[in-house]
């Protein structure tokens, strides 16, 4: 039960993050949200662990460098796909990544059960149906803007989860703390590489600071989970409902709309999230 209250708080800070950090990036280029706003959750999560004072729980830490790396390609695809195209539509089709840790625990010898394939299903179909809408004349249909980066996110989303599950078996905070300075050094790495700038962000660092903080608190939120001995296949699709709050709040604070048959996709799509779960 505490497993998969820390799981929903992950994906409520997750769904409200990436909400602030999708708006910003239609404003501002993707690498300079996240070179800006994750550094203010790494400096709390360093504040943490030097309070408490405990040493690392051992090597199995090391797998949240893979997660960083996963996550941080799948975050730059996430914004860059809700900066495209609709929010409602990229972020369900981002959730689907929940699927890859059941695809993990079948190849570790668990058993699916029937509304697991159900939720497959519905999951996948919904995503399509969501991510497909007619042409202007009506006749033709077409890929929504921002579907594609809406499908590297679930693939890069999908594997982050079973590396920083591994690496939060004996201790959440260090390998939050490992994740999110791999990440921020990655980004900033990046930045420089590809020579982007950050002029513009100070007007939105407010803003950019609580994206930073609530990513990297659901990040320690789904670690807290996974030491709290939750099923990864449990607390990975939980904590994937965050396009709930995301779609919620593009519908009722920025109006957007998209079509009839995208919303059916979308409410498929997570139904099936859910049952991946009730599974």
């Amino acid at each position: 039960m505490l497993a998969a209250g820390f799981a929903l708080g992950a994906s409520l800070a997750w769904g409200l993050g990436d909400f602030l950090g999708g708006v910003k990036s239609r404003v501002l280029p993707v690498l300079a949200v996240m070179a800006a706003s994750q550094p203010f959750g790494l400096a709390v999560l360093a504040v943490a662990v030097a309070v408490r004072g405990t040493a690392p729980p051992g090597p199995e830490v090391a797998w949240a460098a893979l997660a960083a790396v996963l996550g941080t390609v799948g975050l730059v695809a996430f914004y860059r796909g809700m900066a495209a195209g609709a929010m409602s539509v990229v972020a369900p089709i981002a959730a689907v990544a929940a699927g890859f840790p059941v695809v993990w625990g079948l190849v570790q010898g668990d058993r699916v059960r029937f509304l697991q394939e159900l939720g497959f299903v519905a999951a996948l179909g919904g995503s399509l149906i969501a991510s497909v809408e007619w042409g202007g004349g009506g006749e033709r249909r077409r890929f929504a803007a921002g579907a594609g980066w809406g499908v590297l996110s679930m693939l890069a989303f999908g594997g982050y989860y079973v590396p920083l599950h591994a690496a939060s078996h004996h201790d959440w905070l260090w390998p939050s703390l490992v994740f999110r300075l791999t990440s921020v050094a990655l980004v900033w790495t990046w930045l420089f590489a590809t020579r982007t700038g950050l002029g513009g962000v100070r007007p939105h660092l407010l803003a950019l600071a609580a994206v930073g903080l609530l990513d990297t608190g659901g990040n320690t939120l789904f670690a807290a989970a996974s030491s709290s001995h939750g099923l990864l296949s449990v607390v990975s699709v939980l904590a994937s409902l965050y396009p709930v709050a995301t779609v919620l709040l593009a519908r009722f604070t920025l109006g957007e709309r998209v079509q009839f048959s995208q919303n059916v996709g979308v409410v498929i799509t997570l139904a099936g999230v859910v049952l991946i779960s009730a599974g």
